[in-house]
């Protein structure tokens, strides 16, 4: 006599909700990275289940401030006050029901429920109950009690921290901040640089398998109108591009390095700057790349040699410490370590990760690197501070202090150059930073659809 199999009391979650789930919690409970967390956990999905894992993960770290919010309201409860697996279920479920459209709710909460009983001893309930009532209110009801009228209110509707909401209300004005902390949470442009050394835009155009289209700045930016496995293509292998923001490229651009010159760039991994100058170079002259970190330096090399960028030479060195040869090179790229402000669309965690504490760490490592820039620099010669960060502590204050203090240095006027991208002067007259901030770059997000970079250009008499 054959057996019965016993019915299935649960349902399997989804490959991507599940996925998903584990990455929320490698984030929030382990402080990993997002990126890491998925390639870990993800990294065996077939591409569709992957790309969705992706878009819940990443979605739901970046909109952990206005989730939170609503849980609170949801289940009369602090949300750090719930079990960390149902608290991660609650986020996971309320993203997909709030901020996306395809599945039928039930299947939502269904899986967000499954995933919370999975993972901890109760509370399964309350998951169930929390989303249910938030499919019965929608989205737009959830939503639309949300205001930006104040610093903190943007924070929470937008999912920022309150310090760096301020920061920006009190440096870019409201409008200007509320645009770019909405502008942060949607899916960020994808731009390629066409290695000049092996091939041209427009050719490079021609040959790829998805449509794209160019910038009438930036004669090798190559912007992706869909989705482009790069890894995979025969070009990127054969070095004929490499992924890299419009903004990042205008930082070559604007030190603009000639062939046969000798050039340092300080911080250089993973070789994206690096390999631009040396394209700027024509090939010709030499290009110091210092980085400290072996393992990044190793990338660099090999980033180099898939670029043909021979004259591109990988020094494993401390940036802080000064040159041993002096004052010898034509120009400068002083590109530190900075917070990471101008690229929260593409790094979904790091707006949690960053503290003002931090951010004035970091200027004091940037100030040193600075220093050895200037130092390494031939008198008549010119360097570029750049940074991928908003923040007037990282970039024009740092700028300003350094002008005091070295008065044979002199700001060049780029925002003359490119008024595009002009950083402006909001500051109050006879403010040194609001001075040297008037003559440099800084691109914005949401205005400029590229991440967001401070750039200026110093001469030395």
């Amino acid at each position: 006599m054959s057996s019965v199999p016993a019915p299935r009391t649960t349902v399997e979650p989804a490959p991507a909700r599940r996925c998903a789930f584990a990455v929320l919690r490698r984030v929030f409970e382990r402080g990993a990275y997002a990126d890491q967390a998925l390639q870990a956990e993800c990294a065996e999905q077939d591409p569709r289940d992957r790309a969705l894992a992706m878009r819940l993960a990443y979605g739901a770290v970046q909109r952990k401030a206005t989730l939170d919010y609503l849980i609170e309201r949801l289940a009369e409860r602090p949300a750090e006050r719930l079990d960390p697996p149902v608290l991660a279920a609650l986020r996971l479920g309320l993203y997909e029901l709030v901020y996306l459209a395809g599945a039928p709710d039930y299947a939502v909460v269904a899986d967000a429920v499954e995933l919370a009983k999975a993972h901890g001893r109760a509370g399964h309930g309350l998951v169930n109950a929390v989303l249910r009532r938030a499919g019965r209110e929608g989205p737009t009801a959830l939503l639309g009690e949300l205001s930006d009228e104040t610093p903190e209110q943007a924070a929470v509707m937008h999912s920022h921290p309150e310090w760096i909401a301020r920061l920006w209300w009190e440096e870019l004005g409201a409008a200007e901040a509320r645009a770019l902390m909405a502008y942060d949470n949607e899916p960020g442009e994808v731009a390629l640089r066409a290695n000049t050394l092996r091939t041209d835009a427009a050719t490079l155009a021609a040959e790829l398998p998805v449509e794209t289209h160019l910038d009438g700045e930036i004669p090798e930016a190559l912007v992706l109108d869909g989705p482009l496995d790069m890894h995979a293509s025969p070009l990127w292998q054969a070095g004929a591009f490499i992924a890299q923001s419009r903004a990042a490229m205008l930082v070559g651009h604007s030190l603009a390095p000639r062939p046969g010159e000798r050039v340092l760039d300080l911080c250089a991994a993973p070789g994206g700057k690096s390999t631009h100058l040396a394209a700027l170079m024509e090939g010709r002259g030499e290009v110091l790349a210092v980085e400290r970190n072996p393992r990044r330096a190793g990338t660099l090399t090999r980033t180099a040699q898939r670029l043909r960028a021979g004259n591109v030479r990988v020094e494993l060195a401390d940036a802080t410490s000064p040159r041993a040869e002096g004052a010898v090179f034509d120009r400068v790229l002083v590109d530190p370590p900075c917070s990471g402000l101008g690229t929260l669309q593409a790094r979904a965690d790091l707006r949690w990760r960053v503290t003002p504490e931090a951010v004035r760490e970091m200027a004091l490592e940037q100030e040193r690197i600075l220093t050895t820039g200037a130092d390494a620099l031939r008198p008549g010669g010119l360097l570029v501070y750049s940074t991928c960060t908003i923040s007037p502590t990282e970039n024009e204050r740092l700028i300003a202090a350094f002008l005091e203090s070295r008065p044979e240095f002199s700001i060049d006027d780029l925002a003359a150059e490119r008024p595009r991208f002009a950083a402006g002067n909001r500051g109050g007259a006879g403010d040194r930073a609001a001075e040297a901030r008037e003559r440099c770059l800084l691109t914005l997000p949401h205005r400029d659809r590229t991440a967001g970079f401070f750039i200026a250009r110093l001469r030395r008499s």
